[in-house]
């Protein structure tokens, strides 16, 4: 897996030698040795605190549970601390085994009082989630920078080799690479970096020799730079030239944040591994090279990385760096995927279509919409800039900003989960944040020369994730208002005021508690209904993986002759949905009876300790006051016998095993038989599943903006967006819908 990094993590990274030098010295003229010093020690500290001190030791461990990036940040402290916006949060999914909570601390006042705050203050969330989706945005528009940054300046190596290649053959032959680049991706991230490993090997191999072989030729002396008193003497002699000039030292560190957004295809070790082993003492070597090289030609700066190259080996050279120029995208366009795919799951981006590429690594994905889009926009970056320094100003802003807020969120992750010592707390922000506020400082300069373009995609895919976010709570908030009476459904009895026809009808909703509006819709537009109705509730977990046997919690809603239930089924971001209707069909029922069963045996279970007066133990009646829905729940995982014994029977010291078989017996209870025959004649009778057609429109006492906001843009979104989960491949002729208006 460590191999594997190379073609898909440190592409990025390891192509920098390519541009940072050329474009350092295109603002800050060479006019003594001390000149290259402090530019060589400049870009040594930077790389070695950033990605080295920064990712690799410390932001890598604030995975969760194998997963990284922007999102996964907010999933854990959303474990943590109640700061979702969508009020959907239960006590049963805390038991699910992947949350693994810390025990308390010393800290955990302190941590105590930071989770009260966020929750408390809405503002907070708000602003928290505002600052995450920054972050995606900006590693979005990553995705689309580096390839064209990357392939374009391997290709301009040719500009001054072959006669006659102009910036119009540079801008050509990038679009051609640029576009095979991007028609591999859909064979998936595992083909493509098993393919690309060995090619990056190769070019951080060359990136070593050749820098060994300049530093020995021509200047060894260039070790001293090691001393960071050259740094203080390069701003000292250049000033203002020397500020400007970080703007391109940070391209040395473009694709750090990689490490961590593709956490999800690999793991922290090898991703470790490889960087301490193989990257990091590579680019040493092929930076002080080049400054040793330009102590002896000062007026190479513009080609550095080519002239540096012996000449009897420019063009195998050139191969190499071209392929490593489009393996340096992928780490990117990898990373924006798992972004995408993040942040869908956790509702703060419209759906799309996620094609898995690997049986054995589930972070394994290819979005074909986002592909293509990506492909668009780096053709267009590439057109319209023709220059890989205008790119370069842009490509800067995108990185620091997505450092930036990778930093706010450790340090929150440090305080409130990590509980870490305050002092070591505050020194990760104070030392690394202090770092990037000053890289920032010299990028935002070049906003006029090109650095418009990463805010502008930033606040673009910004604007549509939050307004996605923003209209899904509101609905949601509608639809608990809009909730149906328990109290009406009695009125209704059994019949619910209808025909009871046999089938099983499958309504989907987003409740997890309540009787959602859209069922009412049904029982006025419909003769009949079916005799064993489940409210089906998809619901994302903030954690990377639900256990099987823990994905799913059943309710009995209303009495027994009633035959309703609540069925909701727990998915982790990284989960895979791939169930057809018949697989989910077939699980349901299954599932469906296990419940019933166990529902039985508690019920005697209790009778049993009734009748032998155990008054010490506190008994509930589950069937003559049965529970409104959400208030008093039966929280069973389908899947799990232990965990329900544990969830259901909490206060019961004695297991059900220890029970006589005739107590156990399901002939003794003629009720469970009664309902296992209904269910066995509903599934007979087939499967409908009833979905909403919802309009979501602003009220009329709204907010302009927010009319603006809902029924436009909101709307346009979920017109042009996939459908939802609940359709998987259900044939039409299965599906009912109804249409359905909620004013929020």
């Amino acid at each position: 897996m460590a191999f594997q990094t190379l073609g898909v993590v440190y592409g990025d990274l390891g192509t920098s030698p390519l541009y940072v030098f050329s474009d350092v010295f295109s603002k800050v003229p060479i006019k003594s040795d001390a000149d290259v010093l402090g530019a060589l020690s400049l870009v040594m500290y930077t790389i070695a605190l950033l990605p080295l001190a920064k990712y690799v030791f410390i932001v890598l461990k604030a995975n969760d549970n194998g997963e990284g990036g922007t999102f996964a940040l907010y999933s854990l402290i959303c474990r943590y601390a109640n700061v979702s916006l969508l009020p959907n949060r239960q006590q049963a999914d805390e038991r699910i085994s992947s949350f693994k909570l810390k025990l308390p601390t010393p800290e955990l006042e302190r941590a105590l009082n930071i989770k009260e705050g966020l929750e408390r203050r809405s503002s907070l969330k708000t602003l928290l989630l505002l600052l995450v989706l920054m972050g995606t945005s900006m590693i979005i528009g990553d995705g689309i920078l580096t390839p064209a940054m990357s392939v374009m300046s391997a290709v301009s190596g040719l500009q001054g080799e072959i006669p006659g290649v102009d910036t119009n053959s540079v801008v050509i032959l990038s679009i051609v690479i640029l576009v095979g680049l991007f028609s591999i991706q859909r064979f998936g991230t595992s083909k493509v970096g098993f393919m690309f490993a060995p090619a990056l090997a190769l070019w951080f191999f060359c990136l070593g020799s050749i820098g060994m072989y300049n530093l020995f030729k021509h200047d060894i002396t260039v070790l001293k730079a090691i001393n960071p008193a050259y740094i203080y003497y390069f701003f000292k002699r250049n000033s203002a030239k020397a500020w400007s000039a970080l703007g391109g030292c940070v391209l040395c560190i473009t694709g750090s944040e990689a490490m961590f957004a593709d956490l999800g295809h690999f793991s922290v070790l090898s991703i470790q591994i490889a960087f301490s082993f193989v990257v990091f003492p590579c680019l040493m070597l092929a930076y002080m090279g080049q400054a040793a090289y330009l102590i002896r030609y000062p007026s190479s700066a513009e080609r550095i990385f080519y002239d540096s190259v012996p000449e009897a080996l420019f063009w195998p050279v050139f191969v190499i760096a071209t392929l490593a120029a489009m393996i340096a995208s992928q780490a990117m366009i990898s990373a924006t995927f798992s972004c995408i795919k993040q942040s869908m799951a956790l509702g703060c981006c419209p759906r799309m279509k996620i094609v898995h590429t690997s049986r054995k690594f589930m972070g394994q994905i290819y979005i074909p919409v986002i592909n293509w889009f990506l492909m668009i926009m780096c053709i267009i970056v590439v057109a319209t800039f023709r220059s890989t320094t205008d790119i370069a100003n842009a490509y800067g802003i995108a990185e620091v900003g997505v450092m930036m807020v990778s930093t706010t969120l450790v340090t929150l992750v440090m305080l409130l989960i990590w509980q870490t010592n305050l002092f070591l707390a505050l020194c990760f922000p104070l030392v690394f944040g202090t770092v990037e506020l000053i890289y920032l400082s010299s990028v935002l300069t070049k906003i006029k020369e090109g650095g418009w373009l990463p805010l502008a995609f930033a606040s673009c895919f910004l604007c549509i994730m939050y307004t996605w976010s923003y209209g899904s709570v509101l609905k949601y908030q509608s639809e608990v208002r809009e909730k149906i009476s328990m109290d009406f459904l009695l009125e209704l009895g059994s019949t619910l005021g209808t025909v009871r026809v046999p089938g099983i009808g499958l309504l989907y909703n987003e409740l997890v508690q309540g009787i959602p509006s859209i069922f009412g819709q049904f029982l006025l537009t419909l003769p009949a209904i079916h005799s064993t109705l489940v409210f089906v509730c998809i619901k994302y977990i903030p954690v990377p993986v639900v256990p099987q046997e823990e994905r799913f919690l059943f309710r009995r809603v209303c009495p027994k002759d009633y035959h309703m239930f609540r069925c909701i089924a727990r998915y982790g971001y990284k989960d895979i949905r791939k169930e057809d209707h018949n697989a989910f069909e077939q699980l349901l029922v299954e599932s469906l009876e296990k419940f019933l069963r166990r529902e039985a045996q508690e019920m005697a279970l209790e009778n049993s300790i009734a009748d032998m007066e155990l008054d010490s133990i506190s008994v509930r009646s589950r069937d003559s006051d049965f529970p409104v829905d959400g208030v008093e729940e039966l929280q069973i995982p389908l899947m799990h016998d232990q965990r329900m014994e544990e969830a259901s029977t909490s206060t019961l010291e004695e297991p059900v095993t220890i029970l006589p078989s005739s107590v156990m017996s399901s002939d003794e209870d003629p009720s469970l038989e009664y309902e296992l025959s209904a269910l066995r004649e509903a599934i007979n009778s087939g499967f409908t599943y009833l979905l909403a057609h919802g309009d979501v429109r602003a009220r009329k006492d709204s907010w302009f903006i927010k009319k603006l906001v809902i029924n436009y843009f909101y709307s346009f979104l979920r017109r042009n967006c996939r459908a939802g989960a609940a359709n998987m491949s259900v044939p039409h002729m299965n599906i009912m819908e109804v249409s359905m208006t909620y004013m929020v």
